[in-house]
């Protein structure tokens, strides 16, 4: 390791990396940001986002299965085993939607209350150009500026007022530089460390804002995080839904026939006993009365069991109904006695709400079921010349789903078409389950095979291999 008082990037690159922990998501910006997962040992359990789609950035220009990758830069980077590749749609949704821990941005300036101008902004002449920065902070739990302390003329980059308006308003925890780390708080800026060979009136002189100095004023010394392991798998389907309580919202995937069915969890989920659920469904369980692909004398497990179980208060389905008057669902008898209630929901704005969930987007115009019974109750708007219907998130405490193969990170792929809702109801939730045949080490998946990346997925449960989706 080159001598850190030689390097000060060095030493503050570790520094930033102290902040993490393992089972971090952190996002790296271009800039400064983008060196940070070269110093993290690739056991440290520490998932880097990149601008280009990258979760689990590494040091190297190559990753573990040879392919070649480019970082938030531009630059080669390598990928860990059990990465993946994400669209700019997918990268965007995981950091408006709250699925990344801490942002990590390289701002041209910052000023006291968080508020920063991102360094593209700055270079482009007057024009704003914030990049994924804004997006980044707008999800993130917390936000590091990692920068220059000052700009290569001399003049300092934490300042106040910004010198141009800003692209991220009050949304910076810490600063880290070459000389020192800073806390950002409501009460102002407070200098927490100096880099060797910094005194805190070097600092002081070279930051254009008041900043107090802390009374456990420190040296800086490069963190390394430890690496634990993170592990998500699960010894039952009972345990992992032990926790499930009274009154908690439910995604359940399925679209009709068993495929894509979390049948095991269902069954798990029904023996927990936790009532006055409301579930979010394409179907409130029609598996039963279609018959679709069940062996003769059984029943397929479907939402059923929690209908039957009377553990259900409320149904979101588009597909609440048999499709045979003489064969009516249990759900359907239960809501004509007065037992559950519904909202019923187009399959296709159904998937919409539910990636609006995921994707960090409150609320939506469609012009699906506009004119209809749907829109009764919700805002309309006419839109050049045609009529919308407003349209909210859908969002859950808890989801079960169906995968073909997990890795231990969390990686899922499926199996055809049984995909169908499950990962769109990943992202959705705080807390997504999945149901597995077979759980693999990372880096089996290949990085483009991976459907739903495991910073969607809290826990793991492998289907038993005598369990039968048919009672």
């Amino acid at each position: 390791m080159p001598d850190q008082k030689q390097n000060p990037d060095n030493l503050s690159s570790l520094r930033v990396l102290g902040e993490l922990t393992p089972g971090t998501v952190a996002f790296v910006g271009s800039g400064l940001p983008s060196g940070v997962p070269a110093l993290a040992s690739e056991d440290s359990h520490i998932q880097f986002l990149t601008e280009t789609g990258l979760l689990g950035a590494m040091s190297g220009a190559r990753s573990h299965n040879g392919m070649g990758f480019a970082g938030s830069d531009g630059l080669p980077v390598g990928l860990r085993p059990g990465g993946s590749v994400s669209s700019t749609v997918d990268v965007a949704a995981m950091l408006r939607g709250g699925h990344v821990d801490i942002a990590i941005i390289e701002p041209s300036q910052v000023d006291p209350q968080g508020n920063f101008t991102h360094w593209i902004t700055a270079g482009s002449g007057g024009l704003h150009a914030p990049g994924f920065a804004v997006d980044a902070v707008s999800g993130a739990n917390r936000t590091i500026a990692f920068m220059s302390h000052v700009n290569p003329d001399g003049s300092p980059r934490i300042v106040a007022p910004l010198s141009s308006p800003p692209d991220g308003a009050a949304c910076v925890n810490l600063i880290i530089t070459e000389r020192a780390v800073i806390r950002v708080s409501h009460s102002g800026l407070s200098l927490e460390e100096l880099a060797p060979g910094w005194s805190a009136d070097d600092v002081i002189s070279s930051t254009s804002t008041p900043l107090d100095v802390a009374d456990t004023l420190k040296e800086m010394t490069p963190a390394i995080p430890t690496n634990l392991p993170v592990n998500k798998l699960w010894e039952t389907g009972l345990s992992a839904v032990s926790d499930v309580p009274a009154g908690a919202v439910v995604m359940i995937d399925g679209f009709a026939g068993p495929g894509g069915t979390p049948h095991y969890l269902l069954t798990a989920l029904r023996d927990h006993g936790a009532g006055e659920l409301t579930i979010i469904s394409n179907t409130a369980g029609i598996a039963r009365v279609v018959n679709f692909g069940t062996p003769p004398g059984k029943q397929a497990i479907d939402h059923t069991i929690l209908i039957d179980n009377q553990q259900v208060r409320k149904a979101i389905a588009s597909y609440p109904v048999s499709p045979s008057a003489s064969r009516p669902t249990a759900f359907e008898m239960a809501y004509r006695r007065g037992e559950v209630e519904l909202e019923l929901v187009p399959q296709g704005t159904l998937a919409e709400r539910l990636r609006a969930g995921g994707a960090g987007v409150e609320a939506f115009y469609t012009p699906t079921g506009a004119g209809t019974l749907i829109t009764e109750g919700k805002e309309t708007r006419t839109i050049n010349g045609k009529s919308y219907v407003l349209e909210r998130a859908l969002r859950a405490d808890f989801c079960i789903i169906r995968g073909h193969q997990a890795d231990t990170l969390g990686n899922v792929v499926y199996k055809g078409t049984s995909r169908n809702f499950n990962s769109v109801m990943a992202p959705a939730a705080r807390v997504t389950i999945v149901e597995v045949d077979e759980v693999v080490a990372p880096g089996i998946l290949a990085p483009e095979q991976i459907i739903t990346p495991g910073i969607y997925i809290d826990r793991i449960v492998i289907r038993p291999s005598d369990f039968s989706p048919y009672e």
